[in-house]
């Protein structure tokens, strides 16, 4: 089992920028490839982006390529989201994940076993 906690979610006005953290804990962190995802409300969970567990490959939605950045600190059973230049639609309840295929960076939410419990990103236009 992973367990996995996301923190730092908020209120922002439109071109702000935020950073969201998932802390992990249980099986080892670095066995893991780790995904960000987001609901926003009446709509499905779309990915944002994914990192390989040893954090030398990265993967991101179209949406925020350019600006978003995943990054990890296995030292710290860590893994980040920046965000900047928030857009309204960015507003979602954001997810971190965990993919036992340590190589992967999966776009696809069936591809990750374990999951936190969402923390919400509210952007103000």
């Amino acid at each position: 089992q992973v367990q996995l906690v996301e923190s730092g979610g908020g209120l922002v006005q439109a071109g702000g920028s935020l950073s969201l953290s998932c802390a992990a804990s249980g099986r080892t962190f670095s066995y893991y490839a780790m995904g960000w995802f987001r609901q926003a409300p009446g709509k499905e969970r779309d990915f944002v982006a994914a990192i390989s567990a040893s954090g030398s490959s990265t993967y991101y939605a179209d949406s925020v390529k350019g600006r978003f950045t995943i990054s990890r600190d296995n030292a710290k059973n860590t893994v980040y989201l920046q965000m900047n230049s928030l857009e309204p639609e960015d507003t979602a309840v954001y997810y971190c994940a965990a993919n036992s295929n340590r190589y992967s960076t999966s776009r696809y939410p069936t591809h990750y076993s374990y999951w936190g419990q969402g923390t919400q990103v509210t952007v103000s236009s």
